[in-house]
C-alpha cells in the first residue's frame, strides 16, 4: 500500500513521517465501501440491500471519497510504522498535519504527514563509580525512649480529674462557637463535644494554651488572631472570639515499659528487652530504607548531569499525569472532592502541573537513563524475580498467591513488575557499583525529615 515514506526528526524527539499512497489503493476501498452502503443503506424508493451504486454515488460520493481516503490514511500508517526506527511512543497518536487542506480524490496518490513523540535519543553519562556523600545516622538511647513512649500512650489509662484544672497532656472535652462583637453566636461554627489531647495542637482554633488553667463547666471567650499564612485559609489574617466550655477533664496514667506490658502488646515478645530490640530494628529498617533512597536519587542526579537527554513533552505530560492519579489516590480517590479543595487554596489542577514540571522532568530522565542502563548492562527480570515478587505482593494484599496471580493476569499487570524488577535491579547496580563516603552525624529524627 505505502509506495514511500520519510521521516524527518524535529525538535526535542518529536518526529515527521511523510507517506505516499498510490491511488489505486483508494480506488479499491471506495468500490469497497460502495459495496457495504449499498447492501445497507436505507433509501425511500429502494428496498434495502437493492440501492444501486449509482445512487449512492450521486446523493453521497464526495462524502464516501472522503471515508475511504481517511480509512486508506490509518491503513497505510499502521503499515509505515511497522519498519520505522523512530515508533511514536505507545500512549499517543500521531497527528496528521495540515488536515484541513488535504486534497482527497479518486484519480491521485495520496501524500499526507504526521507528527509524533518517539524515545529520545541518548547519551549516557558515565554511571559506573559514581562518588556519594551519606550522612552517618546517629540512633540514641531517646529516640528508643520516644518509640517505647508511643506503645505507652496507646496502653494508657484515661481517668476522671476531679477538682483539677485543664493541664498539658489532659484529655479534655469541650463545646465551642465563633461570637461576633455583641456575643452572638456565628451560624455554621458551633461544635459540641469535641475531644483532644491539650499540647497537641489537634484542634481547628489552636486552643491548647488557652484552655489551660480552665476548669469543668468554665466558659470563657477567647480572642485569637492569626497569622497570614495560618494553615487553615479560613482562618488566616483574621481576627476571632470563640466561645468555649470545657465539659471533662482527663488525665493520662502512662504504663511503665514492663514485661507483661510488653506481651500485652504483641505476643510474640516475651520480655521487654524482646520489645526494644524490636524498636531498635525497626529504626535501623527506617534509616537504611531513607539512606537507599538518597542513595539512589544522589547516584541518579550525578548521572542526569552527565547524560545527554531531551525527552519530549509527551513523556512529561504522561508523567504529569500519573502524579496527579497518584495525588487524586492519596485523597481517597474522589477527584471532585480534591479539585474542590484546591478551589480553597486557590489552586487548579493546572497550577499544580506547573508545580510539578521540574519534578517530572527529572522522573522522566530517570526512568530513560534506567532503562539504558539495564539495557547495557543486560539486568533482566527473571522467573524466580518474578515469582518472588508476586509471593511478596499477594502476602501484603491478604490474598493467596494463586488468586493473586489470576488477579495480575486479568489486570495486564506482568509487565508492571517485571519492569519493576528490572528498575529496582538497576538501581542496586548503580549503588554496588558507587564509591559512597560516610559524611557527618546527624540525629535521627533531623534524618527522618530532612528533604
Amino acid at each position: 500500500m505505502v509506495a514511500s515514506k520519510e521521516i524527518k526528526c524535529l525538535e526535542k524527539s518529536r518526529v515527521e513521517l511523510s507517506v505516499k499512497v498510490d491511488k489505486e489503493f483508494v480506488k479499491k476501498e471506495y468500490d469497497e465501501l460502495l459495496a457495504k452502503y449499498s447492501k445497507t443503506a436505507h433509501i425511500k424508493g429502494f428496498r434495502p440491500g437493492k440501492v444501486p451504486a449509482s445512487v449512492l454515488e450521486r446523493k453521497f460520493g464526495e462524502s464516501l471519497v472522503q471515508e475511504a481516503g481517511f480509512n486508506v490514511i490509518e491503513k497505510s500508517l499502521q503499515e509505515a510504522l511497522l519498519d520505522v526506527e523512530k515508533k511514536p511512543l505507545p500512549y499517543i497518536t500521531p497527528a496528521l498535519k495540515d488536515e484541513e487542506n488535504l486534497k482527497l480524490a479518486l484519480d491521485k496518490d495520496i501524500e499526507y504527514t504526521v507528527e509524533y513523540d518517539t524515545f529520545p535519543d541518548v547519551e549516557l553519562g558515565e554511571y559506573k563509580g559514581i562518588e556519594i556523600e551519606v550522612p552517618n545516622v546517629v540512633i540514641k538511647d531517646s529516640d528508643i525512649d520516644r518509640e517505647l513512649d508511643k506503645y505507652r500512650e496507646q496502653n494508657a489509662v484515661v481517668t476522671e480529674k476531679r477538682g483539677g484544672k485543664v493541664a498539658k497532656d489532659n484529655v479534655i472535652t469541650i463545646n465551642y462557637v465563633e461570637v461576633d462583637s455583641e456575643d452572638k453566636d456565628v451560624t455554621g461554627t458551633k461544635r459540641d463535644d469535641f475531644t483532644f489531647t491539650v499540647g497537641t495542637g489537634y484542634n481547628y482554633y489552636k486552643l491548647d494554651d488557652d484552655v489551660i488553667g480552665m476548669k469543668k463547666d468554665e466558659e470563657k471567650i477567647i480572642e485569637k488572631e492569626y497569622a497570614p499564612d495560618f494553615e487553615y485559609k479560613d482562618l488566616a489574617g483574621r481576627k476571632v472570639r470563640i466561645k468555649v466550655k470545657v465539659t471533662s477533664i482527663k488525665k493520662k496514667e502512662l504504663p511503665e515499659i514492663t514485661d507483661e506490658l510488653a506481651q500485652d502488646i504483641n505476643e510474640k515478645f516475651k520480655t521487654k528487652e524482646d520489645l526494644i530490640e524490636d524498636v531498635k530494628k525497626r529504626l535501623n529498617g527506617v534509616t537504611d530504607m531513607k539512606l537507599n533512597d538518597d542513595k539512589k536519587r544522589a547516584i541518579m542526579e550525578k548521572i542526569i548531569e552527565a547524560t545527554k537527554v531531551d525527552p519530549p513533552q509527551a513523556m512529561i505530560d504522561n508523567q504529569i499525569n500519573t502524579m496527579w492519579t497518584n495525588f487524586i489516590y492519596r485523597f481517597g480517590g474522589d477527584e471532585k472532592q480534591v479539585e474542590k479543595m484546591l478551589a480553597m487554596e486557590g489552586k487548579t489542577r493546572d497550577d499544580l502541573a506547573k508545580d510539578w514540571e521540574g519534578e517530572a522532568l527529572r522522573a522522566v530522565k530517570s526512568q530513560i537513563i534506567i532503562a539504558q542502563i539495564s539495557k547495557a548492562e543486560k539486568i533482566e527480570a527473571t522467573d524466580e524475580d518474578i515469582e518472588e515478587e508476586l509471593k511478596t505482593e499477594a502476602g501484603r494484599s491478604g490474598m493467596k498467591l494463586e488468586e493473586f496471580k489470576q488477579y495480575v493476569k486479568e489486570n495486564n499487570m506482568n509487565e508492571y513488575f517485571k519492569i519493576g524488577i528490572i528498575d529496582r535491579k538497576t538501581y542496586d547496580f548503580l549503588i554496588e557499583n558507587a564509591k559512597i563516603k560516610k559524611g557527618a552525624d546527624i540525629k535521627y529524627l533531623d534524618f527522618l525529615h530532612k528533604a
